[in-house]
């Protein structure tokens, strides 16, 4: 299948990796984390990776101009044009208004929006096992 354009969207924990994993490998598509982009547009030092890195080495999120730069930078690559699966963007208001216009001006519908919801103590555990496995 191609050109399908899916947004996993939940709190951390919820399992939008394990999901965006399996999604990946059924339909083929090229599979987009937000902190993924960042990390990629900082290691790149590309202008918007330079600012996010101040941002990121305060300890402070990025700000919405900035996310939604990186990842306009992105789903313009020529991989994102037969689909794409983003996982965690967007995340507030303006990221979700900043995503449809610029859907809209790269000719590209979006198909799913998928919500994964999670009990708090399911993603309190999860997120300790992840912790523990990672060395955090």
């Amino acid at each position: 299948m191609s050109e399908l354009n899916l947004i996993l969207l939940g709190p951390p924990g919820s399992g939008k990796g394990t999901q965006g994993e399996r999604l990946q490998e059924d339909f083929h598509l090229p599979y987009y984390a937000t902190g993924n982009i960042l990390r990629a547009a900082v290691s790149e030092q590309t202008e918007l990776g330079r600012t996010a890195k101040e941002y990121m080495d305060r300890g402070d999120l990025a700000p919405d101009e900035i996310v939604i730069g990186i990842a306009e930078e992105r789903l313009s690559q020529p991989d994102a044009k037969k689909g794409f699966l983003l996982d965690g963007f967007p995340r507030t208001q303006a990221q979700a208004e900043a995503l449809e216009r610029l859907l809209a001006k790269l000719g590209t519908p979006l198909d799913l929006c998928l919500v994964l919801t999670v009990d708090n103590e399911a993603v309190v555990q999860r997120l300790l096992k992840r912790a523990r496995i990672e060395g955090r």
